[in-house]
């Protein structure tokens, strides 16, 4: 699992109960695995189509440093299925897993597009096949 971003807790990001509101980290998980399945797919449209069960393991409190891990797991004919984990990056108790969040790369009118990908490519890999 790579762990991409971080997230230092602010104020601004608790709840009534002073941990961290379920729908901000929700919100910086869904930017996470679009940012990611761009990358993956090689286009700049992508589109959430589905998010499982979501756990929540634990809370965070203002000051906690979270990591935001994503690892693919299945690519589909138009789509990526990528696995999440948000852990506190001091203690590294996990905070947050999702089992399957399916992305669809999409062209300029919003349809499905093809993207032949089978595997996790890494960037330097691409630059080194493209020199």
């Amino acid at each position: 699992m790579n762990y991409h971003t971080r997230k230092w807790i602010k104020p601004e990001d608790l709840n009534p109960n002073h941990t961290l509101f379920g729908g901000r980290l929700l919100q910086w998980i869904d930017e996470e695995a679009a940012l990611y399945a761009i990358v993956q797919l090689e286009t700049p449209r992508c589109v959430t189509k589905f998010i499982s069960e979501i756990n929540f393991v634990s809370s965070a409190k203002q000051g906690d440093i979270i990591e935001i891990g994503i690892e693919a797991v299945e690519f589909g004919n138009t789509s990526i299925t990528l696995y999440c984990e948000v852990r506190n990056m001091m203690t590294r108790q996990t905070i947050i897993t999702i089992e399957k969040i399916v992305f669809v790369g999409v062209d300029e009118a919003g349809k499905p597009t093809r993207h032949g990908k089978t595997q996790i490519e890494f960037i330097e890999n691409r630059l080194k096949d493209r020199s």
